[in-house]
Order: C-alpha cells, then sequence, then structure tokens
C-alpha cells in the first residue's frame, strides 16, 4: 500500500492543516489564555491548599470521608485553572466578537470532564483501580470531545489479522483488557461485601465461612475472566487447540500454588486446622489467625506471624491442641535425691501442680515414680488444663516454681550427678 501513498499531497495537507489551524492569531491567543489560566491556578492553589488541608484537620468526619476530601483537593489546580480559563474565554470573546474560541472550549470541557471523573472513582477503594478508571473513561471522553473517538475505533479494528473465520484486532483486544478489568474488579468487590456478609452469620462455623468465601471468590473471578474474553468478541473455541500445551505448562508453572489453595480447601472441609485454633508445628507454638488461598498465617506469642504454604499441613505432622476436645495434658519430669520419700515427692509434686489457677481439678493431676536413675529417682508430674491459646510454659513455669518451694519447705534435695573415683596403687 505504500506506492498508492503520495508524500507530497499528504505533506501539502499537513501544511495546509497547520496554516489553517495552528499557525493563526485565534490559536496563539487560546494558547496564551490556557497558559496563563493554569500559571494563575498554580500559584493561587499553593495559597488556598493550606487553609483547606487545616479546615480538614478540624474536621470529625469518618476516616474514609477525610481521605476522599483530601483526594480531591488534588482536583484543586484544574478546577481554579477551569474557571480562570473561562473568565479569559468571555473576555475574549467580549474583546474580539468574531475570534473562534473551539480550542478553548474543549480544554474546558476536558477540565470539566476530569472533575467530575475523579469525584466518581472516589467511591473506589482502590487507588490503582481508581486511577485505571479515571484515565480510561477521560480518554474515551477526550476523544469523543475532540470528535475523533469513531475514527479511533475504526483505526483500532483495522489493525488486526484473521483467525480462520475469526478476526483478532486491536480493538477487539483492547475492549477485552478494558472488560477483563472492570468485571474482576467488580468480581473483588462483591467478593469481598460477600466476606463482610458471611463473616457475620455465626450460625457457621469459621471453617464453614472460610470455605464459602474461598469458594465465591473462585466463581466470581472465573466468571469475570470469561465473560470478559467473551464480551471482546473472542472466541474461546479457537484455543482448543492450544489448550493441551497450554494446560501443561500452567501445571508445572503452578504445581505449588495450586496445590496449596487444594490443600487449604481440603483443610477447610476436613476441619482439621480452622481460624482459631492453637497448633505447633516444626517447634513452632500459635494460633491460627487467617487461612489465605496460598498460605496460613500462624501468629506465635511474641507476635511473629508465619506464612506456612498450606500444602505443608497435609505433608507435615501437625499438633492440633484444639482440636476436638480442647483439654490439654502437660508434663513436667523431676528427680530427688534417694535419701528422699518416694511418696512424700508424689503428694508434694501433687500439691504443686494443683496451686496454678489454669490447672483444672479433674482430671486431677498425678506423679508417678518412673526411673531408678544413676543419681537420683526420677518422677514425672502430669496435669491439665483447658486454655492451651494462653501458653503452655508459663504455666509449667509456676508449677515447676510451686513444686520447687515444696521441696525446699521438706528438706528434699535435688541431686546433681557425681562420679566416684578410685585410684588404684601398683
Amino acid at each position: 500500500m505504500l506506492e498508492n501513498i503520495n508524500l507530497i499531497d499528504l505533506q501539502t495537507k499537513l501544511i495546509d492543516w497547520l496554516t489553517s489551524q495552528i499557525l493563526t492569531v485565534e490559536f496563539g491567543v487560546q494558547i496564551s489564555i490556557i497558559g496563563l489560566a493554569f500559571i494563575l491556578a498554580f500559584f493561587a492553589k499553593r495559597f488556598i491548599k493550606p487553609r483547606l488541608n487545616e479546615g480538614l484537620n478540624k474536621l470529625t468526619l469518618p476516616f474514609r470521608v477525610i481521605e476522599a476530601l483530601r483526594n480531591m483537593l488534588r482536583l484543586l489546580t484544574p478546577t481554579l485553572m477551569l474557571i480562570f480559563l473561562f473568565i479569559g474565554v468571555k473576555a475574549i470573546m467580549l474583546a474580539m466578537v468574531d475570534t473562534s474560541v473551539n480550542f478553548s472550549e474543549a480544554v474546558m470541557k476536558l477540565l470539566l470532564a476530569w472533575i467530575f471523573i475523579r469525584i466518581l472513582v472516589q467511591l473506589i477503594e482502590n487507588r490503582f483501580a481508581r486511577n485505571i478508571f479515571a484515565f480510561t473513561i477521560w480518554g474515551l471522553a477526550a476523544l469523543s470531545i475532540f470528535g475523533i473517538l469513531d475514527q479511533t475505533m475504526t483505526t483500532l479494528d483495522a489493525i488486526g489479522f484473521n483467525i480462520g473465520e475469526f478476526r483478532l484486532s486491536a480493538l477487539s483486544v483492547t475492549k477485552g483488557i478494558l472488560g477483563i478489568f472492570i468485571l474482576m474488579y467488580g468480581a473483588l468487590f462483591v467478593s469481598n461485601i460477600v466476606d463482610k456478609r458471611i463473616s457475620g452469620v455465626r450460625s457457621l462455623n469459621p471453617s464453614s465461612r472460610v470455605l464459602i468465601s474461598k469458594i465465591t471468590r473462585v466463581t466470581l473471578f472465573i466468571s469475570a475472566l470469561l465473560i470478559g474474553i467473551t464480551s471482546a468478541g473472542i472466541d474461546l473455541s479457537l484455543f482448543a487447540v492450544f489448550s493441551g500445551a497450554v494446560g501443561l505448562g500452567i501445571g508445572f508453572g503452578l504445581q505449588k500454588v495450586i496445590s496449596n489453595l487444594f490443600s487449604g480447601m481440603l483443610l477447610l472441609m476436613d476441619q482439621s486446622i480452622k481460624p482459631g485454633d492453637i497448633i505447633e508445628m516444626d517447634g513452632t507454638f500459635g494460633w491460627v489467625n487467617h487461612m489465605g488461598a496460598r498460605y496460613t498465617e500462624l501468629v506465635t506469642r511474641d507476635n511473629k506471624s508465619y506464612l506456612v504454604p498450606n500444602e505443608e499441613f497435609i505433608t507435615q505432622q501437625v499438633i492440633n491442641w484444639s482440636h476436638g476436645n480442647t483439654l490439654v495434658r502437660i508434663e513436667t519430669e523431676f528427680g530427688v535425691h534417694y535419701d528422699s520419700d518416694p511418696y512424700l515427692v508424689r503428694q508434694l509434686g501433687i500439691e504443686a501442680a494443683k496451686k496454678p489457677e489454669r490447672v483444672v481439678d479433674s482430671p486431677a493431676p498425678v506423679c508417678h515414680l518412673v526411673e531408678f536413675g544413676d543419681s537420683s529417682l526420677n518422677f514425672v508430674l502430669r496435669y491439665w488444663i483447658k486454655d492451651a491459646e494462653k501458653g503452655i510454659v508459663n504455666t509449667k513455669g509456676e508449677v515447676m516454681l510451686a513444686l520447687w518451694d515444696a521441696l525446699k519447705e521438706n528438706d528434699v534435695q535435688i541431686p546433681y550427678p557425681h562420679r566416684e573415683v578410685f585410684v588404684h596403687k601398683t
């Protein structure tokens, strides 16, 4: 098609357009007015914005409302520019009656559209999504204001190629991307609402609420993706040939991700681990704070968050202190001198285990002589608690201190290892 293009005619048309539209006194005056309006708006904003910020700091409105108002302060420059530009255009029209101000009016429409769109998108909480929506809508409005929206769509539609009976063009790809983004954000918005609704249903246990939320979110995202692709005019059957290879590649690449996703769902369905449980894994003791699609958040007593992949809860041994019955038995081992009365020691151990408030009365604590050691009589003291979420080491420490006091009061010695050495003279 290059031989059909007359470069000389194109150059002539371009020069004629520049001469008639750009290199004119009217256009120069309008550019001057637009530049002056911007300068005045810039300096006026520096004077007005600090005072508006002070006024916002004194308000007692909700945080989300205050943030929305602060974001709207960013519109102060285009708002002031619109006001100054409007005054300047009116002044031009009064001074030069027959002067055309089409370009200035288009700029005012662009400013007004930007201000209106930015106010509307304040309803969107996510900043990235808010900016994407704002620039996309404003871009479409700008093309419409300058009257080139139809020509732009026609040009984008002309850029493409055919795949059998289907035509893939830049326009369809653009529509698909925008449609998928809008639908995916809508799915995220709806899933967050569903999560809040489900979290308030007390008739469901925590694991059921999390499971329903996960299934709802996955369903909404998949539906949004499929609807976005088909709404762009893309026939999904075209990808049937590549589905095997793509599926195999995705399967290898996302093997761990998919494994963690289904492991999390399996944990929620069999309720072996659920939010609020107290678990111990690889020496880490803590609470299940959140179960996500890929990992489970385990919070320890020192407020450290361990993000454990869900697959590890399936493949490794996990101690769930709160699974089923919350009654937990704790063992404390100790030894006394061979000169001690084992019956007295056993009684002292039982009485020491009863002193901490967290030790329950039933089942009652027990103390047994378990071994005749090298230098001590070895005992094991067993007692039960119901609130493992408050910690185990602290209760164990209280029992050992009480046992120490009881042994000291009754002159029961705690031995240390010793050896006898015999020297033979030859």
